[in-house]
């Protein structure tokens, strides 16, 4: 070891043939993740893209692109087959399969090997063994490592309610579900069941007891194959909607507070690696107790989500690790230690006010303004990776003082501006992380980086993100799986700032107009020598609803309130408020305005003056919420149906969302049937009540259409 660096080894390579082109088997953000460090090892990228993806990002930036016709993930990214076909096609020497669909299925990188590609990844008997969650946790029992009890769902009674039935094979909150009655047992496990099939081809589903409250954290490991094991560090990841990692971070609170947990952790998380002759990257998660008992979950036998907060920690490129283990790379005998506190959070195109609902759309603008890095930290050496002869010795962790380090923000995206958000995928945008010399640190500048993000075109949960980070629990470490639930964290609108968004979006408006007037540009919009009234322009924003009401003369803008105009552009607004200024940047699109100010974001839409008539729908009508597929049917037409009564289930975006009747009445129509493919807007069935209101139009604001629940199907 160097005395002049914090930390170096010597990568011992083996006589494994060099990897020159790697077929990454996914898409989106991960892809892009992976082909960075490719590229830096001097390794050409191949991507596979379904049609709707051909546009994506990462597309464009590989070296070479194979289509996979088709968009359903079981016609594209979960087709084994094609995937090593187009491997082979492309001239690709390895196969790296991301996270997700196929990155924990033993027959793919079976099939990768037998067509003489390199697999990046385990050996295809560990992902085999830790597949089946049942069998997994058998064996884990076996090595020692502490383990919940599994219940069989036949024998469940109500003295082991709550249970948590899950798939045995997968994750990611998918076939999964929360059984707080006897009763509803048998209906649980069906659906998790079929959830489970649809996501991972196996349908096979279990049971164990449900901590309410208990805290996810996991270890993250690299393990060579010459027997060294590393446990890199731990990561908390309890902050979770629908049993879906939202919050993460390294270390963990729970786990710096308690002296002696992190060494029976990494001890177990080792005991687990061996005991399947585990080599690679892979995680193992545990749900812990306050009192710091904790009990193995699962081990996920790839690279994880969050992996960049232990990257940030570490000074660790663990994608490049990866390609250097399957090379056969001797790792030295411990690891880096961690250096001060990163945080991660995912962004989704999702409405977290209206129980999750996936968002879809043009992605019109979407830039994050002061981000230091993307895809690698800042101060990963990720280029002393490339190996220009045996023994090169790559530095692994920075340098820097911590006490003097400014936190800086990485951002690992799938999308950029322009992007479209399809229905076919996982809703999440991006993953956005935070290093910082300490964990407030880190919250308060991933907070502030959010804030200034400008997200124009999906609805986003930026905001519930925002709001958390900042939450008084979470900067005292008191997070748990049910952090928001307990919590208050219902994004309440700025009434103020909504305000002088719709009128700034308003100046804008008439700033563009007269730009572009063919006749007297010169004068300001809506001049009269004798003023009979104000300008108006009406905004919806969600549900509320402003009229913005104005005069320019030639003393200024006259307006309710002390508000004065200073500048106007198409572009921009700088108002002064009660004697402060602030600059309200406005983007306006088709149907859209977008406004963006230290007050924070705000999505405007012009209300027209007169709708049109053909918009209109019936009285009960229930619109889809969402573009999707109809996957079942509850009622038929002339059922009597009851507030809330679930009627039809819609999947989109990996999600199943039930849609209910918003009041009781007779189901007068029922436009959709199983399979069906609909468009955001689209009538599902009509509820024929004297309790619902007349004539609807889904373009005015206030109409939520149905009730609806989203459930994670894979």
């Amino acid at each position: 070891m160097s005395s002049s660096s914090a930390y170096t080894s010597e990568l011992k390579l083996w006589s494994t043939p060099p990897i020159t082109s790697v077929l990454v088997a996914n898409r989106g953000e991960i892809a892009r993740r992976v082909f960075r460090t490719a590229r830096s090892l001097g390794i050409s990228c191949v991507a596979v893209h379904s049609t709707a993806d051909a546009s994506a990002p990462y597309v464009g930036e590989a070296d070479a692109a194979v289509h996979l016709p088709g968009n359903a993930p079981g016609e594209t990214y979960l087709r084994g087959e094609l995937l090593v076909e187009a491997a082979l096609k492309a001239g690709a020497d390895a196969v790296h399969p991301g996270y997700g669909f196929l990155s924990e299925n033993a027959g793919f990188a079976r099939a990768v090997e037998a067509a003489g590609l390199a697999w990046i990844g385990p050996p295809a008997a560990a992902i085999e063994t830790m597949g089946s969650k049942i069998e997994s946790k058998k064996l884990m029992a076996a090595a020692g490592v502490p383990v919940l009890s599994q219940l069989v769902p036949d024998e469940v009674t109500e003295a082991d309610l709550p249970v948590l039935v899950k798939a045995s094979a997968g994750g990611g909150g998918r076939g999964m579900r929360v059984v707080e009655y006897l009763e509803d047992l048998a209906s649980e496990i069906k659906a998790a069941s079929a959830e489970a099939l649809s996501a991972f081809g196996d349908g096979t589903v279990f049971c164990e007891p449900y901590l309410v409250s208990g805290r996810h954290v996991e270890v993250q490991v690299l393990a060579d194959q010459h027997g060294t094991i590393w446990a890199v560090g731990e990561r908390e990841c309890s902050i979770q909607r629908r049993h879906q990692k939202v919050v993460e971070e390294a270390p963990s609170p729970l786990v710096e507070r308690l002296p002696g947990m992190r060494e029976e952790l990494f001890e177990a998380a080792r005991k687990a690696s061996a005991a399947i002759g585990y080599v690679g990257a892979g995680t193992v998660e545990f749900l812990a107790d306050d009192n710091g008992r904790f009990y193995f979950l699962e081990m996920n036998t790839r690279l994880q989500v969050e992996h960049p907060v232990t990257e940030s920690v570490t000074g660790l490129d663990l994608v490049a690790w990866q390609f250097e283990i399957a090379r056969g790379a001797e790792l030295p005998p411990e690891p880096p230690a961690s250096v001060g506190h990163s945080i991660e959070v995912r962004l989704y195109a999702e409405d977290p006010a209206h129980d999750w609902q996936p968002q879809t759309g043009t992605l019109h603008h979407f830039d994050f303004p002061d981000a230091a890095s993307t895809f690698a930290s800042p101060t990963a050496d990720v280029g002393s990776y490339v190996r220009r002869s045996v023994g090169d010795v790559p530095p692994l962790l920075r340098t820097q003082a911590v006490g003097t380090a400014l936190p800086w923000v990485r951002v690992d995206s799938g999308v950029e501006s322009g992007s479209e958000v399809s229905p076919y995928y996982d809703a999440m945008l991006a993953k956005v992380i935070a290093w910082g010399p300490t964990r407030d640190s880190a919250a308060a500048r991933l907070a502030a980086e959010l804030g200034r993000a400008k997200i124009h075109g999906v609805r986003t949960n930026r905001d519930l993100l925002v709001r958390v980070l900042r939450h008084r629990a979470f900067l005292e470490g008191d997070t748990d799986t049910a952090f928001l639930e307990k919590h208050e964290f219902e994004v309440l609108p700025d009434k103020a700032a909504e305000e002088l968004s719709a009128l700034a979006a308003a100046l804008a408006d008439a700033a563009r107009r007269r730009s572009t007037a063919k006749v007297q540009g010169r004068l300001p919009s809506g001049w009269r020598n004798l003023a009979s009234q104000p300008q108006r322009k009406t905004f919806a924003v969600g549900d509320s609803t402003y009229e913005v009401s104005y005069r320019l003369t030639r003393d200024g803008l006259v307006v309710d309130g002390d508000v004065g105009l200073v500048e106007a552009t198409a572009e921009y607004v700088v108002l002064e408020v009660g004697g402060v200024r602030r600059r309200f940047d406005v983007a306006a699109y088709d149907g859209l305005v977008c406004v963006d100010s230290s007050l924070g974001s705000v999505a405007l839409t012009a209300v027209e003056r007169f709708p049109d008539p053909s918009q209109q729908v019936a009285a009960g009508s229930l619109l889809a919420p969402m573009p999707g597929t109809v996957i079942r049917l509850g009622v038929e037409v002339g059922d009597q149906v009851k507030q809330g009564q679930p009627l039809l289930w819609l999947e989109a975006m990996k999600m199943e969302h039930t849609i209910s009747a918003p009041a009781d009445g007779i189901l007068t129509e029922l436009a959709v049937g199983a399979g069906q493919q609909v468009e955001v807007g689209v009538v599902l069935a009509v509820v024929g009540t004297a309790g619902i209101d007349g004539p609807t139009n889904p373009d005015t604001p206030g109409n939520k259409g149905p009730m609806s629940d989203g459930r994670s199907v894979g």
